[in-house]
């Protein structure tokens, strides 16, 4: 029977719990920020392919067409640039230093929104400064490509070009929609982890 046993009454049980709820929930904090942190760099390096991309499809156009260099010349030239100003845009402001381990609750569920915030302003900016340069060095191989082979082949390529356009632009934006729910679910859960702790 309950009354018999005092020690086993669910309340008397929870309010003798010792109090390491906050304890494991800091550290949480703290492996969560490390996530996080780790997330963002990984972000910021993969903004150095996009230089890289445009530059391989530089190489590859001047050896197979060699015909439209002066074409071509000025159009990578652009891309490049607009890729390495992307690189510096994209990462300006953006390389923090890692949570100090002696960080208390507050500060670190504030460190994880910092991070988040991070990667939600990376990630609006990654279309113009990173994706725009690769699908215009991407649209020169297509120029070159229709230069050679004729107007009758892209006239029959057409449709598949659309097709991929189409494709590359719904993948993008559904990529976008997603990452935007997602960032926005973390943050909610910060809020409720620092609600939840503030009780």
């Amino acid at each position: 029977m309950r009354g018999d046993f005092p020690g086993d009454d669910p309340k008397t049980i929870w309010r003798s719990q010792s109090i390491e709820a906050s304890t494991l929930t800091l550290e949480q904090i703290r492996q969560k920020a490390r996530e996080l942190h780790s997330k963002t760099r990984r972000e910021l390096l993969r903004t150095l392919a996009g230089p890289l991309m445009v530059a391989f499809c530089y190489v590859f156009c001047i050896k197979e067409f060699p015909a439209l260099q002066k074409v071509l010349h000025p159009l990578f030239a652009f891309a490049l640039v607009w890729s390495l100003a992307g690189v510096y845009f994209l990462n300006r402001g953006k390389w923090s230093g890692p949570m100090p381990g002696d960080t208390g609750f507050s500060a670190g569920v504030e460190f994880c929104r910092r991070e988040i915030e991070r990667r939600r302003d990376h990630f609006r900016r990654i279309l113009l400064w990173w994706f725009g340069p690769v699908l215009m060095a991407i649209s020169a191989i297509i120029l070159g490509l229709v230069a050679v082979a004729g107007k009758e082949v892209f006239t029959k390529g057409m449709p598949f070009l659309t097709l991929v356009v189409v494709w590359i632009a719904g993948y993008f934006f559904v990529v976008r929609v997603r990452q935007q729910r997602d960032f926005r679910r973390e943050i909610d859960a910060l809020n409720a982890i620092e609600k939840e702790n503030s009780r």
